[in-house]
């Protein structure tokens, strides 16, 4: 069973739960005491770094604002003292600062304080964090991916050691995480026990935001702040710089723009509606950096030393209705990336002197995931096996102009499925045969329910050379029985060779592959 069919039975099962229930804000109030100073209350956290820029990002208890200091090494002594904007209940007291002229490829060290904005002698304890700027001459670079955070009924459980594969991840030190989506799940409301398939008790820290499916603004927001509740998390954003998209559940499950609800735990039934609630959530919480030509926009790339550029997609803000998925043409209603992204994607491809493009998107080419309850209308790419249809024409069009202008070295990072595989894609296997090979590697969940396999559609002739799940698995099996996967890839300076692995809770390497590249550039 899919986790969006089981997602959708729990759903329909649930449907009573929570109705009509609406809470004044996602999370409860802090109490500020006269004379008391303000609090970095959620931690820090770093993302989007290049070379010379790198964001920093941080919530307040109360309107404050936001002062950042830097400096190469540890003890601060020689910082460097940038002033940031304020915190304030329009932003759900979230504030960043987009350090600038960092010396490329050193460690940043920078700690975070908050100013009173009613008394300016207030300020909060300084809150420490670091991250590693990128190098712009070739060195080796080492960078992990995966996605799905408190899904299906698996909150924060502190007696389980919380949200433990963050601190899996945070040992390893790697250069950056890439966040392929679901940073939360706001349709999924949290219960307090959970009982386990071996007859013990999952015990989840339940707020307000995670008591309902969220509609509100603060609702939203609230899902955001219950993950940081979790130390491991706190602890991961503040040593490792991060690289953020989103999928669907940072709205709800399998949502389209234009979408109108049937679910009556709902009573804002608009998608779109939500949607943008739910951006303005995501772009609040997530350490990325705003686009000047778009401050909304999710997709974007970042070059990281001479030899990598990582290319961010975004599969939800531009795609068309679910259903069958068998368009004939490209257009609105076929579209996954629309056509904007589609000619960025293929143009920054094309443009990039990068050796290796590494393309991050939510969801799989290959992998069939249906829009349950039907089995033939489809929430992916893939609609069956055959000749590219629907939302397959645009993927089609990008791997024909890869092809048509020898662009080389591209790998793709996915999640969304809830377990981890790799997929060689080969027009020798395939309906559709006009691009070069690749590789596709999904990873997840973070802390979610784990799912599958799904099924392999053939029009690009994906072949399966790993699978990370045991076959006839029980679906939503808990992240107790350790069955959370992260992925790491690894560049090696001399060769330029890409080690790509698949890791499990332990940080147990499951699998992995050398890839060797193509020419250079």
């Amino acid at each position: 069973m899919s986790r969006r069919r089981f997602l959708g039975r729990s759903l329909m099962a649930a449907g009573g739960l929570a109705l009509g229930r609406r809470a004044s804000s996602g999370a409860a109030p802090a109490i500020v005491r006269l004379g008391e100073p303000p609090q970095a209350s959620h931690g820090v956290a770093s993302g989007d770094v290049t070379a010379g820029r790198g964001i920093v990002w941080s919530r307040c208890d109360r309107p404050a604002r936001m002062v950042v200091e830097w400096d190469t090494t540890d003890g601060f002594r020689n910082p460097r003292r940038v002033e940031g904007p304020a915190a304030l209940p329009e932003t759900g007291l979230t504030a960043r600062v987009d350090l600038t002229g960092l010396p490329p490829d050193q460690r940043i060290f920078y700690r975070v304080r908050f100013q009173d904005l009613e008394d300016t002698k207030l300020w909060s304890e300084p809150a420490l964090g670091s991250f590693a700027s990128a190098p712009e001459q070739r060195r080796g670079v080492r960078f992990l991916w995966s996605a799905d955070t408190a899904g299906q009924g698996w909150g924060i459980d502190e007696s389980r050691g919380g949200m433990c594969l963050y601190e899996t991840m945070r040992v390893t030190r790697p250069d950056f995480f890439v966040h392929c989506g679901d940073w939360i799940y706001a349709d999924n409301p949290l219960q307090k026990e959970v009982p386990l398939p071996d007859g013990g008790i999952w015990r989840n820290i339940v707020t307000p935001a995670k008591s309902k499916v969220a509609e509100t603004l603060d609702e939203f927001r609230g899902n955001y702040l219950y993950n940081l509740l979790d130390a491991n998390l706190r602890r991961f954003g503040a040593e490792v710089p991060q690289l953020g998209i989103w999928d669907d559940h940072e709205v709800l499950n399998n949502w389209y723009p234009g979408e109108l609800l049937q679910d009556e735990r709902y009573q804002e039934r608009r998608v779109s509606v939500l949607a943008e609630r739910a951006r303005q959530a995501f772009l609040e919480h997530v350490p990325l950096r705003f686009s000047a030509q778009d401050p909304l926009r999710v997709y974007r790339s970042y070059v990281y030393g001479p030899s990598l550029e990582l290319f961010l997609l975004d599969l939800r803000s531009y795609r068309g209705p679910n259903g069958p998925n068998r368009q004939e043409k490209l257009g609105p209603g076929a579209a996954i990336l629309g056509r904007e992204q589609l000619d960025w994607l293929k143009r920054g491809l094309v443009e990039s002197r990068a050796t290796w493009k590494v393309i991050a998107s939510d969801m799989p080419i290959g992998l069939q995931v249906a829009e349950w309850p039907s089995e033939t209308d489809f929430e992916g790419i893939a609609n069956g096996d055959g000749p590219p249809l629907g939302r397959e024409l645009e993927i089609a069009d990008l791997l024909r102009a890869l092809r048509d202008a020898d662009v080389r070295n591209t790998i793709w990072l996915t999640a969304d499925v809830h377990y981890c595989a790799a997929h060689h894609y080969h027009p020798d296997r395939a309906r559709f045969r006009e691009f070069l090979p690749f590789w596709e590697f999904v990873a997840g969940p973070l802390h979610a329910g784990t799912f599958g396999p799904s099924r392999l559609d053939e029009t690009f002739g994906p072949e399966v050379r790993f699978l990370g799940i045991p076959e006839g698995m029980a679906p939503n099996r808990p992240p107790s029985e350790g069955l959370q996967f992260f992925g790491q890839a690894e560049l090696h300076p001399d060769s330029e060779t890409l080690s790509v692995s698949l890791h499990d809770l332990s940080g147990r390497t499951l699998w992995s592959v050398d890839l060797e590249p193509e020419g250079r550039g």
